[in-house]
């Protein structure tokens, strides 16, 4: 079965991917200056849209593989497309920043050479190279990809509020038994867990409520507690607080949400990832090339560069890989 189209959804990665490019702007010069303290922390905030996206992944990946069986055929097109959909992009950026990591000479380079092209960043910790560090998160995107298929056999046999409790409590029972916060794929496994449970809520209320009743209250509840998070009390982590609210975004918006449904706002939206994993390569040539350029002129030039990615090598690449992954149907004999 095809994957319903949700154009609201996809338009809302270009914002999120927008939100991480302002907050890695903070401090290196070319951010705004003199912002009002909500603006200031809402785009100091901006590391929190990564959250949004595993929410959205596992959203995402519910409504386009949670129905049907899993053989061998199936789960080979599932990690073809997986693969797809993160490496070729992935490895354009690693071209980009490759002559800064030749000419770095930080000890243990081979170790985090090797970190970054196995995508294991994600599991390391902190490490003393920045070469690009929003790639972090694809090593929860290869981790969650994996549970995935036992992960949607469990949402066929619990509620999406029992999935959604779950998700809320998940990550502060890890700590309790001594999972570190290095381990990002284990801490977020909650929001990708919550998105699934959106996706199963979605099934629920579509057609049966207007999206603006859930994405009007929570978008400016979780706007609120990212300016002002002494709002929560003591024992509430800002993480765990807005999980509950992305997924009731992400219903919303799938309901219906016409500004970011706009053929535009589509065509950014899908030309997002190149955006989030090309933005600090592009601002490392920026820092040697022209290192006063504007914030404006920046971000404006990642959204081309990113849009003429997405146009001319990351679609024919995820197409190619796709289709190189699908066996082909024999020709009958004469």
């Amino acid at each position: 079965m095809k994957p319903e189209h949700l154009p609201a959804l996809t338009g809302l990665r270009f914002l999120l991917a927008l939100w991480v490019i302002l907050h890695h702007l903070m401090g290196t010069g070319l951010e705004p200056q003199f912002l009002p303290h909500p603006v200031y922390a809402l785009i100091r905030g901006g590391y929190l849209a990564v959250a949004t996206f595993f929410v959205l992944s596992g959203f995402v990946l519910a409504r386009s593989y949670g129905s049907g069986g899993w053989n061998a055929a199936r789960l080979g097109r599932y990690a073809a497309a997986r693969f797809a959909r993160i490496y070729p992009v992935y490895a354009l950026s690693l071209a980009l920043i490759a002559p800064f990591v030749i000419a770095d000479r930080t000890p243990g380079k081979p170790r985090f050479v090797a970190a970054y092209g196995l995508l294991l960043q994600g599991w390391t910790g902190h490490l003393p190279v920045g070469w690009n560090t929003p790639a972090w998160s694809l090593s929860c995107e290869i981790f969650f990809y994996v549970c995935f298929p036992l992960a949607v056999l469990a949402m066929r046999r619990v509620s999406p509020v029992a999935m959604a409790a779950a998700a809320c409590l998940l990550t502060r029972a890890l700590f309790i038994l001594g999972v570190h916060d290095e381990w990002k794929p284990l801490v977020h496994f909650a929001d990708f867990l919550m998105g699934i449970a959106a996706a199963a809520f979605y099934d629920r209320v579509r057609d049966r409520l207007a999206g603006y009743w859930l994405y009007v209250p929570s978008g400016a509840l979780g706007a609120a507690l990212i300016a002002w998070p002494q709002l929560l009390p003591a024992d509430l982590d800002l993480n765990t607080a807005l999980r509950p609210l992305n997924a009731l975004l992400l219903v919303g918006l799938a309901l219906g949400a016409q500004a970011l449904s706009s053929p535009l706002a589509v065509y950014l939206g899908k030309s997002s990832y190149a955006m989030y994993i090309l933005h600090v390569p592009v601002l490392w040539w920026i820092g040697r090339w022209s290192p006063h350029m504007p914030a404006g002129l920046y971000v404006a030039l990642v959204i081309l560069i990113s849009a003429l990615v997405y146009r001319y090598f990351e679609e024919p690449a995820n197409r190619y890989l796709r289709l190189k992954a699908t066996p082909s149907s024999p020709v009958p004999p004469p």
